[in-house]
């Protein structure tokens, strides 16, 4: 795994000449995935601070994670050890196969819900990014009737519509965490070809195409959610944007998410 350009600014195929690499064999430790290859240390600064601009922005508190797809390997993703992300720094980033396995462990303590990211690097090779969160404005839409809608253009991408993952409806009663590979499945199968599915009594999960459009889905949906719940209490009808308006609005944000993303880093290095 050798890379010289960053994930975050080009998309993956499942069926590149990266996935068609030798099959899985020898890693950090016996049985371990084969690496995907050396990440730029760069990048690997960037995915900790994404968890630290996703906790500076309320997205995230103790808890919530994210992940990169490997750059040089479409069958890896990067995600942080298990750590509060907001203390999260580019020593911590590790790597994993799609079924979650760690290339190199090497002791260190593991997201139980990995399996989200990998379940949905699995079926969707136009994500390139996963952020799962609790953000407290998002969550109670995953308890009602009412739908989250796009209230503004940076929310845009809303409109296209977003479900609800109950993960009752298959498993029953359980500790509500996508702990393994058969429920992280049904989330991916859940979220389709959506950018954002809610997780009934639980969260959020937010993706894109990199590193950059993931956070900034996840920091508007939470800014979307408390402008939904605002503009329910002034009452009366909510001319939320229609489709076609999310889709224009959308191709303009897609456009200038490196906006937003250099701000966010500046703060989150303390820059600003």
């Amino acid at each position: 795994m050798r890379i010289t350009s960053c994930a975050c600014c080009a998309g993956f195929n499942l069926y590149s000449s990266a996935a068609a690499a030798p099959a899985d064999a020898g890693g950090g430790a016996p049985g371990a995935p084969r690496s995907g290859g050396t990440v730029e240390p760069a990048l690997l600064e960037d995915i900790a601070i994404a968890s630290r601009i996703c906790a500076m922005e309320g997205v995230f508190d103790a808890f919530g994670h994210l992940s990169l797809r490997h750059p040089g390997d479409p069958r890896r993703f990067l995600m942080s050890r298990s750590k509060a992300p907001a203390l999260t720094n580019a020593d911590d980033i590790m790597e994993f196969d799609l079924d979650c396995i760690a290339c190199d462990q090497r002791g260190r303590g593991m997201f139980l819900e990995r399996f989200i990211h990998g379940e949905i690097y699995k079926v969707r090779p136009d994500v390139n990014s996963v952020v799962h969160s609790h953000s407290p404005s998002v969550v109670p839409f995953s308890l009602v009737r009412n739908q989250m809608r796009a209230m503004f253009h940076n929310a845009a991408f809303i409109a296209q519509g977003v479900p609800v993952f109950d993960i009752r409806e298959k498993f029953g009663a359980t500790d509500m965490l996508v702990g393994g590979i058969e429920k992280g499945r049904e989330l991916a199968r859940a979220l389709a070809d959506k950018s954002v599915v809610l997780m009934r009594a639980h969260g959020s999960v937010a993706v894109g195409p990199s590193l950059q459009h993931a956070v900034f889905r996840a920091v508007y949906t939470e800014v979307n959610a408390k402008l939904q719940l605002s503009a329910t209490l002034l009452g009366g009808p909510i001319a939320a944007l229609d489709e076609e308006e999310g889709r224009l609005a959308d191709a303009v944000n897609f456009a200038s998410a490196s906006r937003p993303w250099e701000l966010w880093k500046l703060k989150a290095a303390g820059a600003a």
